[in-house]
């Protein structure tokens, strides 16, 4: 019992370490992220927040939200599109010897593999981290188009929703298929089978 509780406080502790620090709320009378004209609020839903994430939240901790959407939204589409070309049987790196159930596959994967994957993600991130220290930067915009085109530009705006929107459809998309691989061990395309 002793063991248990000295466990689960220390893990309590640990875990404060990585709580994001306080940020002053700011009570502004107009909320800029319920504004119709912000980008991601988009027919049918409108403003979509059932849990309320976003109540009383300063406009810096929502830029911090809409950043992390959109990074999870790009891997998302990523690893959709990486899952099918590993399903289909192509790894070009490892002379296709690996599984085509991409799950065994990441199993079956060489450290230098893995050493190569966090390398390269680690270098993509602090990229990043470095870039948003420019002056204009808006969050997401790592390659820097807010410096061309603003938010009045309606073909821009759309843009961005239509990356918003399939962002969030491949992130619930990528959680399914891989449910259905750990269920079923269906892992390609199962669509005509």
């Amino acid at each position: 019992m002793k063991i248990s509780l000295a466990i689960s406080s220390l893990l309590a502790a640990s875990a404060a370490a990585f709580a994001p620090a306080k940020v002053a709320n700011s009570n502004t009378a107009l909320n800029a992220w319920k504004d119709e004209t912000v980008v991601g609020i988009t027919a049918p839903m409108g403003y979509f927040d059932p849990l309320g994430f976003s109540m009383n939240k300063s406009d810096a901790v929502m830029e911090l939200y809409r950043e992390a959407e959109l990074k999870h939204g790009r891997v998302a589409m990523a690893a959709c599109l990486g899952w099918y070309i590993t399903a289909a049987g192509v790894h070009p790196a490892f002379d296709s010897t690996l599984s085509s159930d991409p799950l065994e596959a990441a199993k079956q994967l060489p450290t230098v593999g893995w050493l190569q994957f966090v390398l390269g993600c680690g270098a993509i991130e602090w990229l990043a981290q470095d870039i948003k220290k420019r002056p204009g930067y808006v969050p997401g915009d790592l390659l820097g188009a807010a410096y061309w085109v603003d938010d009045s530009d309606e073909g821009w705006v759309d843009y961005q929703n239509k990356e918003i929107n399939n962002g969030r459809l491949a992130m619930v998309a990528i959680m399914g298929i891989i449910v259905q691989d750990l269920l079923y061990g269906n892992y390609g395309d199962q669509i005509f089978k």
